[in-house]
């Protein structure tokens, strides 16, 4: 076990046990349904990293059990189905709405993401990735579970946000123009001055 006092071990323990409690939050909802597209959404985000990481797309290099996974598991066991639980319960029901919700989600992981890659040593980009490649796989990830989620979690279990509450002047709309702002401005600017 590579237990030590530094980001990596915050972030990594923090990041779990925070995406744990909100998987667990939404499956409880339904656990059958969710827990269902939990199961699944779990096996092919593990499936698809391994296979990256295999293809030398990127690496990690700090891990808490780098014996055992070369990827920390538990992190990836319950963050990428929070984002997938998350989405396909409160998604809205039109696809006119449903883009910046997940624009918005899709925003918060890449810029994660990028922060992990330059600022610490959890994941590093290799030859064949960078910001892009995972802009488009996280878009890709979360709009085929949304499909997913749409045959394996019943209009009943799920809780759209309103498609009033985009409406200018509601605080989702302020949300949501706030975090992309922010994602594209400044993250991008300061990406754009990196390079």
């Amino acid at each position: 076990m590579n237990l030590q006092w530094n980001v990596e071990t915050y972030l990594i323990l923090i990041g779990t046990i925070l995406s744990g409690i909100g998987t667990i939050w939404i499956i409880k909802k339904n656990w059958r349904q969710y827990g269902l597209l939990f199961l699944i959404s779990t096996l092919i985000g593990n499936i698809l990293c391994l296979l990256f990481i295999e293809l030398k797309f990127y690496s990690y290099p700090y891990n808490l059990f780098p014996k055992l996974y070369p990827m920390p598991f538990a992190l990836l066991l319950t963050m990428f189905p929070f984002y997938v639980l998350f989405g396909v319960r409160y998604s809205p029901s039109s696809w006119k709405y449903k883009i910046p919700f997940y624009w918005v989600l899709v925003h918060i992981g890449t810029l994660g993401e990028v922060l992990a890659q330059n600022y610490t040593s959890v994941i590093r980009y290799n030859n064949y990735w960078d910001t892009w490649d995972s802009y488009t796989w996280w878009w890709i990830f979360l709009l085929v579970f949304e499909l997913i989620g749409g045959i394996v979690v019943s209009k009943e279990n799920r809780k759209p946000l309103l498609e009033d509450s985009f409406r200018y002047g509601k605080p989702v709309w302020y949300l949501l123009h706030f975090i992309l702002i922010l994602t594209i401005f400044l993250a991008g600017v300061y990406l754009g001055t990196k390079l």
